[in-house]
This record gives structure tokens, C-alpha cells and sequence, in this order.
């Protein structure tokens, strides 16, 4: 979660070295698991996996059970795997999704309900007097690791101005696409913004935030 385990295989017909994000060639010495950080698509494909296999279901019903119902989202969202990302679990076939949106597989939510996650992430997990999310397990993700200070657990953090140099240092997200799709969250304005298909969104969010009282 971190993007520190330095794995290298194929999953689903995808090797790890085809995603150029990481910057990690085929022939590279990864060195030992949490040696180096790498942004890396099929090694989140292989997270999904290990999570398919701890909770035996799908991990889109996990997650319309466990959150997105509880906090009121549409059920117009869909999560997509591969033709091929399937698993036999006590003699059923589960797909697996995707981690990623490369490749055809993602996750598909409207600019509203992406919006809900959003809140319940600036609300430490907590959705109109219910627990859904631990605090502490929020907490930690938006902690920086030890091998990149500005990503938390699958979070990119703002803290010291360097994903978004325009945007306030108070702020976090969730971000691809070059940052033209975007998860914004700031607790200390109490703000969520959801982009979609933006440029220059640094500097739509520094203008937003200017506008935005400090909570």
C-alpha cells in the first residue's frame, strides 16, 4: 500500500515492468521488498488479489457493503477486473478486480458519490454519528512513508507543496491521469473537490482555497 514491495512477475498477463510509472526497467535490481518506492499499477493489481483471497468475495461487494452503502452512495458504480482476473475460491469462480484503471479494468463512480468517499475521508471516517471507517486506519494513511514523504497508504499528500505546488499544504488526494482526475480533501477547510478530465488543476485549487476560510 505503501508502493515500497519492489515484487516483480506477471499477474493476469501483465508483467510488472509494464507500467513505465515506477520508472523500473525489466532488467533493474529492485533490491528487497520496502527498499525503494515504486508507483506501480500491477503491484496493486496483486494487493487486490491477496485482498480477493483474505475476505473469499469480490472486493466490489466488500466495498458497497462496508462503505458505500453506509454512507448513501448511488449504485450506479461499477468495478472492473479483467477477462482473465478471475480466482476459484470453496469451489466458486470470483472475479478480481482491478487496483488500477489501466489495461481496461477501474473503478467507475460518479463525480457524487466519488464526492461521499471524499467526505467520509474529512470526516476521519466517521458518516452522521456512525463508524465506518477506523480512525486510526485513517490516521495511518495519510501518514508519510518511510520511502516517499509525500504518499501516505495509496494517498498522495501535500504537506510539503510538491504534488501540488499551487494547492494549500494542508490538503490530500487521491489522483491520475497526470493529476487530471482528482480526489481533493482538506480538512482544514473543511473541502472536498472532485475533478474530472482537468488541467491546471493546482491552480483551480489554489483559487478555490483562497476563497475557503480556514475551518
Amino acid at each position: 500500500m505503501r508502493q515500497t514491495s519492489q515484487w516483480d512477475g506477471t499477474l493476469w498477463g501483465k508483467p510488472w515492468w509494464c507500467d513505465p510509472q515506477g520508472g523500473q526497467a525489466a532488467d533493474a535490481d529492485l533490491g528487497a521488498p520496502g527498499s525503494a518506492f515504486a508507483y506501480n499499477d500491477v503491484r496493486i493489481n496483486l494487493l487486490a488479489l491477496a485482498l480477493t483471497r483474505l475476505w473469499g468475495r469480490p472486493l466490489d461487494d466488500v466495498l458497497r457493503e462496508a462503505l458505500m452503502r453506509p454512507i448513501g452512495a448511488s449504485d450506479t458504480w461499477t468495478w472492473h477486473g479483467y477477462d482473465s482476473s478471475r480466482i476459484y475460491v470453496a469451489g466458486r469462480t470470483i472475479a478480481v478486480v482491478s487496483g488500477g484503471a489501466h489495461w481496461g479494468g477501474g473503478l467507475w463512480m460518479n463525480a457524487v458519490d466519488h464526492a461521499l468517499v471524499g467526505r467520509l475521508l474529512l470526516h476521519r471516517g466517521e458518516w452522521e454519528g456512525r463508524r465506518v471507517l477506523s480512525e486510526e486506519w485513517v490516521a495511518r494513511s495519510v501518514t508519510p512513508g518511510g520511502r516517499h514523504a509525500d504518499y501516505g497508504l495509496l494517498w498522495w499528500l501535500n504537506h510539503r507543496g510538491e504534488i501540488l505546488p499551487e494547492a494549500p499544504t494542508t490538503g490530500f488526494c487521491a489522483r491520475g491521469n497526470a493529476s487530471r482526475q482528482l480526489l481533493w480533501i482538506d480538512p482544514a477547510r473543511d473541502l472536498v473537490v472532485v475533478s474530472r478530465w482537468t488541467d491546471g488543476i493546482g491552480g483551480i485549487l489554489g483559487e478555490l482555497s483562497a476563497a475557503v476560510p480556514i475551518a
